[in-house]
Parts: structure tokens; C-alpha cells; sequence
């Protein structure tokens, strides 16, 4: 069976990371048995989670599992998707990893009271009390620089905010009143707009940019149906979506 190793449920979520959630429901998608297990980036061959373990074979970053997952398992995330159409879907996903995301960051690692609330008091479990401050130190610095990188974090915190309600924006409009991203079924393209939809609705970690998603009403109905169609109250730490 194949190992998908992950952070774990968080704060009303089904794990912490949307990059994991997207594996996890391209598993789903495809049908496949897996068994989540709690993972250490460092044991990962890219030092980062997701990575899956299929017959001894590793696979570290999501859209390489997808990969991994078409070629081995003959699996069709896109089935049905004329080019167009798929062009269209990796674009949105590329907006969503490559731009909202790192607002997720901002949201998470930047915003102190976020962070006191959210990872900073959830995430540490398992490093050593009297190393622990240092740790969550160290790797709030290192995102922080990661945003500087980017180039998004060079902005101020409202503007971000503002460039992530656009994003925030562009998908409600392109999902409009259809039940998925192109249409009646799930493509590979949702894995990842279900986890990062999913990850700023978190309850606990308020931001202008979640009260932005929250009004978009099909964008909540988007999670909340896929969730129903794949994910058990457990996977979400037993409460269901917030």
C-alpha cells in the first residue's frame, strides 16, 4: 500500500501543509488505497512533505506524485478536459501554488498572533522543550526570508492582502456556478484549489483575506463538496470543515 507521509490534521483541517492536502485528494481522485502516516521532511528525499513511499520507491513534491501516480497507475486527472481547457487549469493551479500560497504565509508564519495561535503552538509537538523556542525562531525567520525571495513579501501586509483577494477573486469567477474548476468532475487542477480554499478558511486564524474567501459563497460550497465526496469528519480532526 502506499505511504503518504504528512504533518497531520490542524486546527479543523485535514493537515497543514495544502500541498499535502493536494496529495491526499489526488490519492482520493484516483482511487487509490494509501495510509497517511506522520512524516519528518528531513527523511524526505526534497526535505520538504508531502512524499509518498509506493514499493520502495520515494516520491517527494505533490505535482510529482501526480506524476508518479498517471505514469505507474495509468491514471487521467484531466480525462474529458479539451487542451483549452487544460491549459486553463494549469494556469489556475500555477496562480494558487505560486502566488496565494505564499499569502498563506504571510497569513500563517508573518502575522504573529496567527502564528502564536495557529503553527507556532501546533506544529513544535514533538521538538524538545528546551530547544523548542529556537526551532519556531529559526523557522519563522527562514519563511519570512523565503516571502522576501518570492518577492511578495516585499510588499506591505495590506498589499499582499489585496493581491490575494484578487487571486481570491479570479477564482470565484472562473468557478461561477459550476460544481468544479472546468466542470461536472473534479480535475487534477482541484486538488490544490480545494487544499489552499481549505487552508485560509482555517477558523482559528483570522485575516482579511479569509473574510474575503468567506463571502465568496461558492468558493465555500466548492470545499464543502469536496469534502463530502471525499474526506471523513476524521481526516478533519473529527469536526468536519469549520
Amino acid at each position: 500500500m502506499i505511504k503518504l507521509y504528512r504533518f497531520g490534521p490542524f486546527l479543523g483541517t485535514p493537515d497543514s501543509s495544502p500541498f499535502v492536502m493536494k496529495a491526499m485528494l489526488l490519492l482520493k481522485m484516483a482511487g487509490l488505497p494509501f495510509e497517511a502516516v506522520q512524516g519528518n521532511p528531513f527523511a524526505s528525499p526534497r526535505k520538504l512533505l508531502p512524499y509518498i513511499e509506493d514499493d520502495g520507491v520515494k516520491v517527494a513534491d505533490s505535482h510529482l506524485i501526480r506524476v508518479h501516480l498517471e505514469t505507474r497507475y495509468g491514471v487521467d486527472f484531466d480525462r474529458g478536459l479539451s487542451h483549452e481547457q487544460k491549459a486553463i487549469a494549469w494556469s489556475v493551479e500555477r496562480m494558487c501554488e505560486d502566488h496565494l500560497y505564499f499569502a498563506l504565509l504571510d497569513l500563517r508564519w508573518v502575522d504573529a498572533a496567527n502564528f502564536k495561535r495557529g503553527l507556532g503552538r501546533h506544529m513544535f509537538g514533538a521538538i524538545p522543550a528546551p530547544v523548542r523556542p529556537f526551532v519556531k525562531a529559526k523557522l519563522r525567520q527562514m519563511n519570512i526570508q523565503r516571502l522576501h525571495g518570492h518577492g511578495l513579501g516585499r510588499h506591505s501586509r495590506p498589499g499582499i492582502a489585496d493581491l490575494a483577494i484578487r487571486d481570491i477573486a479570479a477564482l470565484a469567477s472562473l468557478l461561477a456556478d459550476k460544481p468544479f474548476l472546468m466542470g461536472d468532475e473534479p480535475c487534477a487542477a482541484d486538488a490544490f484549489v480545494f487544499a489552499i480554499v481549505t487552508a485560509i478558511l482555517t477558523p482559528a486564524l483570522p485575516s482579511p483575506v479569509r473574510d474575503a474567501l468567506g463571502r465568496q459563497d461558492n468558493l465555500v460550497a466548492y470545499r464543502d463538496r469536496l469534502t463530502g465526496r471525499y474526506f471523513s469528519d476524521a481526516e478533519f480532526g473529527g469536526s468536519g470543515p469549520g
